[in-house]
């Protein structure tokens, strides 16, 4: 177990710090809002203080995307600011244990139930180099993109194209807030089909249309959106979802019924049927509702075997975006995506 691998299934180390306040404050519950985490109940003294915890973006050389690390500060100056790993220590050092580096990692990983690095769910084996060859810089392509469709859902002619980020800040902004949360005081299942079908945009995660029938795809993009319907606990399945193992995830939001979620899958490259063959987008749907039924218990929504599947926007302040889809210019007006021209 390394310490980059526990920060990776910890987002970054926030869990780490949440787990730690918890024991102390057994019903604080931390609230993240984009890289700001707030103000939390100091867990090394307990005694009622602040510290502030935020994910701080860490450039990396020759990375189009940053890394990220959560962080605390003390307003009162008890400690210096550091990472998670470093409030962990100071927290077992006050209860009297002094735990190595390696150990502190075991022991955080036991506690949260982290478990050691799993087989990939395809495993593809790796050219051997040459040893005398300088390993190559990673590039990182631009993320694929998908069609946007402006309401109602009868508009079958995308306005422009769109990325994950561009969907993460639409669903996180407050553009979709007022008709989500009047669909979730609607009763009656029809009207609440019909006034969705008016008043939600849409895009299609499957890729880029001409309109949307799959006999006018422009470009697959990769990605298969699943929809899980009538969840008991929605947002826990989008932190399920979240730190995912075995397949890649892309997006994950609460559904605009409030009760399902929408989970954009980024679909495993170059992968074959014993005869050679790709797997077909379908084929993929169907080892994709397998794997969930077996390792959620949910069923997905069968509809999504369909390329040209349309997947509404709905507002969601607590969606998750994978930070590896996150473009340079994150931060940005989502007027600029909603007004923009097409691309």
């Amino acid at each position: 177990m390394t310490k980059e691998y526990l920060l990776s299934k910890t987002l970054y180390g926030v869990d780490i710090i949440q787990h730690l306040i918890r024991k102390e404050f057994p019903d604080f519950v931390m609230r993240v809002s984009g890289t700001d985490c707030g103000q939390c109940p100091d867990p090394v003294w307990a005694d009622g203080s602040i510290i502030e915890v935020t994910m701080d973006r860490i450039p990396v050389e020759g990375r189009r995307l940053p890394d990220y690390k959560a962080r605390f500060h003390y307003p009162d100056g008890q400690l210096l600011d550091g990472d998670a790993l470093a409030l962990a220590t100071a927290y077992y050092h006050e209860r009297g244990e002094d735990l190595a580096q390696e150990q502190l990692i075991a022991r955080l990983a036991e506690e949260l139930y982290i478990k050691e690095p799993p087989k990939p769910f395809f495993h593809e084996e790796e050219p051997e180099q040459p040893e005398t060859q300088e390993p190559a810089k990673p590039t990182l392509p631009p993320c694929p993109r998908m069609s946007f469709f402006r309401r109602p859902i009868r508009n079958t002619r995308p306005c422009r194209d769109a990325s994950p980020q561009d969907i993460f800040k639409y669903v996180t902004s407050d553009y979709a807030k007022a008709h989500t949360e009047h669909l979730r005081t609607l009763k009656d299942s029809k009207v609440r089909s019909r006034y969705k079908a008016e008043h939600f945009d849409y895009v299609t995660p499957g890729g880029l249309f001409r309109s949307r029938k799959e006999s006018d795809l422009i470009q697959a993009s990769g990605y298969m959106v699943i929809d899980f319907d009538h969840i008991s606990d929605p947002d826990g399945l989008v932190l399920l979802l979240a730190n995912e193992e075995n397949f890649e995830t892309v997006l994950a939001f609460r559904s605009p019924s409030g009760d399902g979620v929408k989970w954009f899958v980024n679909l495993p490259v170059g992968q074959t049927k014993p005869d050679g063959t790709p797997f077909t987008y379908g084929e993929f749907f169907t080892i994709l509702s397998n794997y969930v039924r077996q390792a959620y218990g949910y069923e997905a929504d069968p509809s999504g075997k369909d390329i040209c599947r349309a997947c509404f926007l709905p507002y969601d302040p607590d969606a998750f975006l994978n930070p590896f889809f996150i473009d340079d210019d994150f931060d940005y007006d989502i007027s600029r995506f909603l007004n923009g021209s097409a691309e």
